[in-house]
């Protein structure tokens, strides 16, 4: 289970670069208006709003974007009527891709992406063409704090229902299904320890490792993806090494 969250620390730190500010801000209000409409406005039955007001906190969106956001899915305040979609693709080295995007103009978002796939290194697929190959789970990065010991949190977090715990230099990565997230989250919380990151998301079965040329094609690929106004996220099955990064 090692290495899960590698792409998401990697975009976490591109997020925090004052040149894309602006467009992380937009992607994580969008999230936060269609995570109120479909669940209220209530964070606390409201798992995939708390998780999107989570994601606000860590890049700093202003507390007037995150409250028109709310406004927005509320119905109080005028906003575009958005489309979640997924597209499937590869990438250089035959890397899965799987692109979720929110839209309100799927013909547009389809055109722009099969694009991009084109012109770095890849291909845009059928739909299922990849899907296969990853499941939903939860993910949360812990900070490793001086009195980490780990037989004790790994105890913690399986007990919670969590499926799987693994120790990195100075994270450690806690793996778990959908449903046993919140169950999971409410165990950390109580236990006082820091969550640098929770999401949930799609995960590979298996890995590819990509290296050289192919492994630069990728990233290029990676970051026009995720540089696209309406992608949310972006997952694949890939294995960088350092050196690409």
């Amino acid at each position: 289970m090692s290495g899960h969250s590698k792409w998401a620390n990697i975009k976490h730190k591109k997020g925090k670069m004052d040149a894309i500010r602006g467009k992380i801000t937009t992607k994580i209000a969008r999230e936060i208006t269609v995570a109120v409409r479909m669940g209220g406005a209530d964070p606390t039955g409201n798992m995939r709003l708390k998780l999107a007001l989570g994601k606000a906190r860590e890049n700093n969106v202003p507390k007037d974007n995150i409250q028109r956001a709310i406004q927005k899915g509320q119905g109080a305040l005028e906003g575009s009527n958005y489309e979640e979609l997924t597209y499937e693709g590869y990438g250089p080295g035959g890397v899965a891709l799987i692109v979720e995007v929110m839209t309100d103009n799927r013909n547009r978002t389809a055109a722009d992406l099969r694009h991009l796939f084109s012109k770095n290194g890849g291909n845009m697929g059928e739909s299922g063409c990849v899907s296969w190959m990853f499941k939903r789970k939860g993910l949360f990065t812990l900070e490793k704090e001086e009195s980490f010991d780990e037989d004790a949190l790994m105890m913690t977090v399986l007990e919670a229902g969590a499926d799987d715990m693994s120790v990195e230099d100075e994270e450690v990565e806690v793996l778990t299904s959908p449903e046993a997230f919140a169950a999971v989250q409410e165990k950390l919380e109580a236990e006082k320890v820091t969550i640098l990151s929770a999401q949930l998301g799609l995960f590979p079965d298996t890995r590819i490792a990509v290296e050289g040329d192919e492994a630069t094609k990728l990233m290029k690929l990676l970051e026009a993806l995720e540089d696209h106004d309406d992608v949310q996220e972006v997952y694949g099955n890939f294995d960088l090494p350092e050196d690409a990064i």
